[in-house]
C-alpha cells in the first residue's frame, strides 16, 4: 500500500466532516483502507470482486471515497471469495460511506465519558472513529454475523483500537445498558425495536432509520421507557437487519405475477412511472402508509416499468414509454399504485410530505406513533 494514504484520508475529512467538527481527526487517522481489503462492485451490471492489495491505486481512490462500499452480497462475504464468484441478490454488510457515519454519530450526539452501541458493526468504520474519539472502554459494536464481528475486531485492533465485540440479534436480544445507540441498519418498527429501545438507558439517546424507509429518527429516553423526539430533516439509506446468513426470501412469486398478469383492476395511471426505492421520501411514505410494500423497477430503452407488491397478496404494475402516463394493472385485495398516487398527490398538492420534522415516539414495545400537525399514523403494532 502506498505510504500517503494519510494524505487521501485528510481529504476524506473534510468532505466527511465541517472543518470544526471533532470527527475530522478520527476519520484522518484512521487507516480506512485497512477495514476493507476487498469489496463487491456493480458498475458492469453484475457483482465483481475487488481486491485492494491486488490494485494498491483502486484501493486508495475506494477506500477513501465518501461512499459505502459493500462486502458481502447474499451469504458470500469479499474476503472468502474468488475472482470468479459473482453472488446474486442484494448486499447484506457493508463499509459505511464515511460522511454518513458522521452524520449518524451527530444525530446521536456523542459525549465524552458516554457508552456507546454500535449497532451493525459491519467493517468497523463507525466502531473506530468513536474509540479514537470516546476511548475503547466506552464503545461496543455488535452484529448478527460472527464472521463479521471477529473479522472487524481483529482489523481493529491492528490499528490499536480494541471496542466490547457482541455478537446478537438485536431483534431478539441486546446485552447491556448504553446511553447512546446508534444503528446503520434500519430497525423495524414493533420487534425490531423492542429489545434496541430496552437496552437505551433512561437519559439516553438514540439514532436509527426505520426499515424499508429512508427515515432517521432521533430521540431521548424518558423516565417512563418512551423514546420522544423527531424524524430528522435528514434521509439515510441502511440495509434491513436481517436474523441469519441473508435477507429473508422476498416476494419473487408475487413480483413475477406482478411482472406479467392482467389486472383485476386496470386503467391509465395519473403520474409518470418512478423508481419508488430512489424517490426516498415517496418511499418512506409509502411504507408508513402501507407498511410491508416490496418494490421492484426495470428499464428497457424508454419503456420503464414500476412494480409493487405486498405479503397479503396485492400487487401492482405501471407501464409506459418515458413520461407518458402509465398503464396500471393491479390484483389483491389492495389496489397499492392508487395508494402510491394518493401519496404523489398530496406531494403534489402541499409541496411536502409530513415525514421530515414530525414528531415520534416510540414505546417500550417497540410501536413508533408518528405526528405533525393533524397528521398521525403508527408503526409496527401488532
Amino acid at each position: 500500500m502506498s505510504p500517503h494514504w494519510a494524505e487521501h484520508a485528510d481529504r476524506l475529512a473534510f468532505r466527511a466532516a465541517e472543518p470544526d467538527s471533532r470527527w475530522v481527526a478520527p476519520v484522518a487517522r484512521v487507516p480506512r483502507h485497512e477495514l476493507v481489503p476487498r469489496w463487491w462492485d456493480d458498475s458492469s451490471g453484475r457483482w465483481v470482486l475487488r481486491d485492494g492489495p491486488g490494485d494498491p491505486k483502486a484501493w486508495l481512490e475506494a477506500a477513501y471515497a465518501d461512499r459505502s462500499l459493500v462486502t458481502r452480497v447474499g451469504p458470500l462475504h469479499a474476503d472468502l471469495a474468488g475472482p470468479d464468484d459473482h453472488p446474486e441478490g442484494l448486499p447484506t454488510s457493508s463499509a459505511t460511506a464515511p460522511g454518513l457515519v458522521v452524520r449518524m454519530l451527530r444525530h446521536v450526539r456523542v459525549g465524552e465519558g458516554l457508552s456507546l452501541l454500535d449497532l451493525g458493526t459491519g467493517a468497523g468504520g463507525l466502531a473506530a472513529y468513536a474509540c479514537f474519539r470516546l476511548g475503547d472502554a466506552r464503545v461496543t459494536t455488535l452484529d448478527v454475523d460472527p464472521y463479521l464481528v471477529r473479522t472487524a475486531g481483529e482489523r481493529l485492533a491492528r490499528l490499536g483500537f480494541h471496542p466490547h465485540l457482541v455478537t446478537a440479534d438485536a431483534a431478539a436480544h441486546v446485552p447491556g445498558s448504553y446511553e447512546r445507540i446508534v444503528s446503520t441498519v434500519g430497525l423495524a418498527p414493533g420487534g425490531g425495536l423492542r429489545a434496541v429501545v430496552g437496552a437505551l438507558a433512561p437519559g439516553g439517546r438514540i439514532a436509527t432509520t426505520l426499515a424499508r424507509t429512508c427515515l432517521v429518527v432521533t430521540g431521548w429516553k424518558h423516565a417512563d421507557g418512551d423514546v420522544v423526539g423527531v424524524v430528522e430533516r435528514d434521509m439515510a439509506g441502511f440495509m434491513r437487519p436481517r436474523s441469519g446468513p441473508d435477507h429473508p426470501p422476498a416476494l419473487t412469486g408475487l413480483l413475477a405475477l406482478a411482472r406479467e398478469a392482467a389486472g383485476e383492476r386496470t386503467g391509465t395511471g395519473r403520474y409518470p412511472v418512478v423508481d419508488v426505492a430512489n424517490a426516498w421520501e415517496l418511499r418512506s411514505m409509502l411504507e408508513v402508509t402501507a407498511p410491508g410494500v416490496d418494490v421492484g423497477y426495470e428499464a428497457a430503452g424508454r419503456t420503464r416499468t414500476a412494480l409493487l407488491v405486498h405479503p397479503d397478496g396485492s400487487w401492482a404494475r405501471a407501464c409506459a414509454e418515458w413520461t407518458d402516463p402509465p398503464e396500471v394493472h393491479q390484483g389483491g385485495p389492495r389496489s397499492l399504485w392508487d395508494i402510491l398516487e394518493r401519496i404523489r398527490n398530496r406531494l403534489n398538492t402541499e409541496g411536502t410530505l409530513p415525514l421530515l420534522g414530525a414528531r415520534v415516539r416510540i414505546t417500550p414495545d417497540g410501536v413508533v406513533h408518528l405526528s405533525r400537525g393533524k397528521w398521525h399514523a403508527t408503526m409496527g403494532a401488532a
